[in-house]
């Protein structure tokens, strides 16, 4: 017997789970049959996406939202396109254009070469709105940063005791250990901010605190 299977994919931050669900109740799918990826759709190695790929044979019906769900780039699309209804032999249905379903029971040649001439327009559309994203996105952080606006973790200051404590670690007044203790890094951490502040750290400086000092064991 033919079975119905649903794919949804949301990127991490996306709250639109429940949406896109809802999108897919009225084909009636069972809920094991319908599988999402929650992760970027920049990565086409989904789990759940090659579970479906699986499980996926002759006759069945996949049900997506829309083309982009099939693929990240214009030859992925196709890709995918080609993989599921010529290899596998099921049909696809994309929701967000009807012109995209493969159950009609006209498959003529004029139907089959609009149905794919429709397909490759819509991924090469799907490929140019993402490479303007990124475009776009990569000129609002260009302008940004001309702006003075940083990026990345902020810099949290140092402690208000650490050059007292540095300089009575560099009299070996006190352990590495301590200084980590008494400032509340890690060792790593402190000599990341020194070399930052443009501290100058001697070889021996450097060892101690890339290296497990003999005088912490």
């Amino acid at each position: 017997m033919n079975k119905i299977y649903g794919y949804i994919r949301v990127s991490s931050k996306d709250q639109n789970e429940d949406r896109k669900r809802a999108s897919l109740a009225e084909w009636n799918i069972k809920p094991r049959n319908i599988f999402m990826d929650k992760q970027s759709g920049k990565d086409f190695e989904r789990p759940q996406w090659q579970r479906l790929m699986k499980k996926l044979s002759l006759g069945d019906l996949l049900v997506v939202s829309s083309i982009d769900r099939l693929g990240r780039n214009y030859d992925e699309i196709l890709e995918q396109w080609r993989i599921i209804t010529k290899d596998i032999g099921a049909d696809i249905v994309v929701l967000d254009f009807p012109l995209l379903d493969t159950r009609v029971s006209d498959r003529n040649l004029t139907g089959i070469f609009i149905a794919d001439l429709t397909l490759q327009i819509l991924a090469y559309v799907a490929q140019i709105e993402r490479e303007n994203i990124k475009k776009r996105q990569a000129e609002g952080i260009a302008a940004a940063k001309a702006r003075g606006v940083s990026f990345g973790r902020k810099k949290m200051p140092l402690p208000d005791n650490f050059n007292e404590d540095f300089h009575k670690w560099r009299l070996k007044e006190i352990s590495t250990k301590e200084l980590e203790e008494r400032c509340g890094m890690n060792r790593a951490s402190i000599y990341r901010r020194l070399r930052q502040a443009g501290i100058p750290l001697n070889s021996y400086l450097q060892d101690a605190f890339l290296l497990n000092d003999s005088e912490d064991e």
